[in-house]
C-alpha cells in the first residue's frame, strides 16, 4: 500500500539517506537471493549495469564476498549493454569495467559471465543479439535486474523512442548520451556511435527490477519516470508496468518527487522556515506572479490553506518571504565591514577574512564562482584557491602533441647540448602518444604533463579574476592520481592531505561544491573527503569561526528557495568571467546561461533584475 505522501508515484520508490545505505540494502537482498538459490541447488541469475551509479553497489558485493564469505559460484550474470566496435580490453569497454569493478574480485566463474559481444561484425549483429536472448531464456530468465538511469531517461542504452517490446539489438546512441560519455573517452569524437543493448522488453521480463539513481542531476528525470506518463521518450517509465520494480534513490535524486519537492500537495506538513520559502516561491513561479502579488485565494487553491492559517494572511506572508529573499542578495560576499550585518548573509567581522575556495578539478571554479572570487579580492580579503586534483584526466592528447611539437620546433637549428634533454623529452611524449593510440592508458609522463597544462590554464583563468599566483595551490589528492573517471576510491591519505590544508589556512570562509553530485564523480568523491575532514577538524578552534558556503559547478543550479547568498554580477563582470574561461583548451558550455537563470529566478519573484547571479547555500550539520 502506498502512503499518502507517495500518492503520485506510479512505481515503488524508496529514498535513502545516502547511496551507500541504498547499496547496502540492495547488496543484502542480492546476497539473500544467491544463498537461497544455492540452498535449493539452483543458480541466481543477475542482470547487471555499468556506469558510475552501480559502483558503490559492486564494492559492497565485494565486501560481502571477502568479509562475510558470500560465494558467487552459483551466479550467472547478463550485462545490459556494450559499445559496438570496442575491444574488450579497451579501458572504456563494459567488459573491462565489469572486470575492474566486480568480476576480478569475486569467485564468479568466467563461463557464467555474459556481456553483449561488441566486436561482432555488422552483419553478425542480429544473430548475436538473438543468441543473447536465447542464453537468457535457457537459464530460466533473469531473477534480479539492476539498472541505472541516463539523463534522457534511458535504461541500458534504450534511447528515447525505444518500444516496450524491444529486444536485444544494436542502437544509435543519443547525442546527450555521447556527450555524457565524452569525458571518459577524452572527447566526444572518440565516443562510439553505436551500442548493443538489452531491449526494454528483455528488461521487463526480469522477475525483479531495481533501478538506482544518485545525485540531484538525476532528480528531474527520475520524477518524470516515477510520476509521469508511460512514454517511449523515457524508457525508464515502462517500469511502471512491472509488478515488482523499484527505484532506489539517495536524497539528491529524490529532490523532484512531489512528496519531497512539494510535500504540501500530498498531505499535512510541518511548516518550517525553509519549507515556507519553498512553497511561496513555488506558488509565485506557478502562477507567474511576483511574491508580493499573491492572494489568499492563490494559497487556498493550491493546497496551502493551512499555511495561511499558521502564518497568514497572504499580505503578511508575502512580505516576510520577499524580505528573506531580498536579504540573500549581497555585493559583499565577505561581509561589509563597519555595517549592521543583521540582514546580510555574511557577518561583517572579522575583516579582512581568510576565504578558501576548494575546487575538485580545474574548471569547477571560475565558471561557478569567478565573480565572487573577484569581488572578495577587490574588497580586501585574503583569497586562496586550492585545486583538490590536477585535472589531468580532462586534458586532450592534442594539448600534449602541441607542446611536444613546439618544443621540437624551438630546438631546430640550435645545435646546443642544452636542447638535447628537451628534445629527448618531446620525443618520449610523442612516442607515448603513438604507442597508446586514442584509447590507451596515459603513461605517468603524459599524466604529469597534462597536469602541468591544466595548472597553467587554471592560473591564467584565475589571474583574469584578480588572483595572484602565490594564492593558487594544487593538492593533487591521491585518489585522483591513481584512478580514472567512474573508478575512484578515496582513502585516509586524501582526508589527511585536506586536513593539513585546512589547518594551514584556518579559513573564516570555505567555498565547496559536490554536495549534489553523483558520489562516484570527481566532485562527489571530493565532497565526501571534505565531509570526513570536517569531522576530523570539528573541535579545532578555527572551525567555530568558519562559515561554509556550498556552490554548484556542473550540477543543476540551486533553486531560489535554497539560496542563502546571491552575489549579483553586472554585464561587464559576466563578460570578464567568460573571458577568463577562454584560457582553457575547451570552455564549459552554458556558464552565462546558468548565471542568468539564477538572476531570472529573482526577477520572476519580483526582486531586482540583475544580469547574472552566483548562488550559494550555507552548509550546516
Amino acid at each position: 500500500m502506498k502512503s499518502e505522501a507517495e500518492q503520485f508515484e506510479k512505481v515503488g520508490t524508496v529514498v535513502y539517506e545516502s547511496s551507500d545505505e541504498a547499496c547496502r540494502v540492495l547488496a543484502t537482498e542480492v546476497a539473500s537471493l544467491i544463498r537461497q538459490r544455492k540452498a535449493a541447488s539452483k543458480n541466481a541469475v543477475l542482470g547487471l549495469a555499468t556506469g558510475s551509479t552501480p559502483v558503490p553497489f559492486y564494492r559492497e558485493l565485494i565486501r560481502l564476498h571477502r568479509e562475510e564469505g558470500l560465494s558467487f559460484e552459483n551466479v550467472i550474470t547478463f550485462n545490459l549493454d556494450e559499445y559496438f566496435g570496442l575491444e574488450p580490453q579497451h579501458h572504456e569497454s563494459y567488459f573491462r569495467f565489469m572486470r575492474d569493478q566486480l568480476f576480478d574480485h569475486v569467485n564468479l566463474p568466467d563461463s557464467q559471465i555474459h556481456i553483449p559481444p561488441g566486436m561482432v561484425t555488422r552483419e553478425e549483429v542480429y544473430t548475436a543479439c538473438r543468441e543473447y536472448e536465447a542464453k537468457i531464456e535457457a537459464v530460466g530468465g533473469i531473477d534480479l535486474q539492476i539498472l541505472g538511469i541516463g539523463r534522457t531517461g534511458h535504461i541500458g542504452f534504450n534511447e528515447p523512442g525505444s518500444s516496450q517490446d524491444s529486444l536485444t539489438r544494436m542502437i544509435t546512441l543519443d547525442k546527450i548520451t555521447r556527450e555524457d560519455a565524452a569525458r571518459d573517452f577524452l572527447g566526444i569524437e572518440n565516443v562510439p556511435r553505436f551500442a548493443l543493448t538489452m531491449g526494454v522488453g528483455t528488461i521487463l521480463r526480469a522477475r525483479r527490477i531495481a533501478l538506482m539513481a544518485w545525485g540531484e542531476n538525476k532528480a528531474d528525470i527520475v520524477a518524470k519516470a516515477v510520476e509521469g506518463e508511460v512514454t517511449e521518450a523515457i524508457s525508464a517509465s515502462f517500469l511502471q508496468r512491472h509488478e515488482n520494480a523499484q527505484f532506489l534513490l539517495d536524497r539528491g535524486a529524490s529532490r523532484s518527487l512531489t512528496r519531497v519537492k512539494h510535500p504540501w500537495l500530498v498531505g499535512p506538513v510541518k511548516w518550517d522556515d525553509q519549507l515556507i520559502r519553498r512553497a511561496v516561491t513555488w506558488l509565485s513561479n506557478r502562477l507567474e506572479k511576483p511574491v508580493l502579488k499573491l492572494l489568499d485565494e492563490d494559497y487556498n487553491e493550491h493546497g496551502m490553506s493551512d499555511l495561511l492559517t499558521e502564518c497568514g494572511p497572504a499580505y503578511h506572508l508575502n512580505i516576510r518571504i520577499f524580505n528573506e529573499l531580498q536579504h540573500t542578495i549581497t555585493g559583499w560576499p565577505g561581509g561589509k565591514p563597519n555595517e549592521d550585518d543583521r540582514y546580510r548573509p555574511e557577518r561583517a567581522l572579522p575583516y579582512p577574512k581568510r576565504s578558501l575556495f576548494l575546487v575538485p578539478e580545474p574548471m569547477d571554479d571560475v565558471p561557478a564562482v569567478g565573480g565572487t572570487i573577484n569581488r572578495l579580492i577587490e574588497q580586501g580579503h585574503r583569497v586562496d584557491v586550492v585545486f583538490l586534483t590536477s585535472g589531468n584526466l580532462g586534458v586532450s592528447d592534442g594539448s600534449v602533441e602541441h607542446f611536444a611539437t613546439v618544443l621540437n620546433d624551438l630546438a631546430q637549428g640550435r645545435g646546443s647540448n642544452a636542447w638535447k634533454e628537451p628534445v629527448r623529452y618531446a620525443g618520449q611524449l610523442l612516442g607515448d602518444l603513438e604507442n597508446k593510440g586514442p584509447f590507451g592508458e596515459d603513461t605517468a609522463a603524459l599524466r604529469r604533463l597534462k597536469g602541468l597544462v591544466r595548472r597553467g590554464e587554471a592560473r591564467q583563468a584565475l589571474h583574469d579574476c584578480g588572483m595572484g599566483a602565490d594564492r593558487i595551490h594544487f593538492l593533487d589528492l591521491p585518489f585522483y592520481e591513481s584512478g580514472r573517471y567512474r573508478r575512484f576510491a578515496s582513502g585516509e591519505a586524501d582526508v589527511e592531505a585536506l586536513r593539513e590544508c585546512l589547518t594551514k589556512f584556518r579559513p573564516h570562509q570555505i567555498y565547496m561544491t559536490g554536495s549534489a553530485s553523483d558520489p562516484s564523480s570527481v566532485t562527489g568523491v571530493c565532497y565526501r573527503v571534505f565531509q570526513s575532514t570536517l569531522q576530523k577538524t570539528a573541535k579545532r578552534k578555527w572551525r567555530s569561526d568558519c562559515r561554509i558556503w556550498l556552490y554548484r559547478s556542473s550540477e543543476r543550479p540551486l533553486g531560489s528557495y535554497e539560496i542563502d547568498m546571491a552575489v549579483p554580477m553586472s554585464p561587464d563582470q559576466l563578460k570578464e568571467k567568460l573571458s577568463a574561461l577562454s584560457h582553457y583548451d575547451h570552455e564549459p558550455e552554458g556558464v552565462s546561461e546558468r548565471d542568468r537563470m539564477v538572476a531570472r529566478y529573482y526577477d520572476q519573484l519580483g526582486l531586482a533584475n540583475y544580469e547574472a547571479i552566483e548562488a550559494f547555500q550555507e552548509w550546516s550539520e
